[in-house]
């Protein structure tokens, strides 16, 4: 019996993996920003609630 040798084609692995890298790096920038952002957008709004940003009366 002859045993089917399983050869990929080289040009579709590297096209999938250059895909899935692209995928990686959409959603790792999308995580730095909601993480980064976030945050700050967080902390601005608690300082406004708090009447950080109002000019002291004397």
């Amino acid at each position: 019996m002859k045993k089917k040798s399983s050869k990929k084609n080289p040009k579709k692995l590297r096209k999938e993996a250059n895909n899935e890298l692209g995928q990686t790096k959409n959603s790792a920038k999308l995580i730095l920003f909601i993480f980064g952002i976030g945050p700050i957008i967080g902390i601005i709004i608690f300082l406004f609630t708090k009447g950080f940003f109002n000019s002291p009366n004397i």
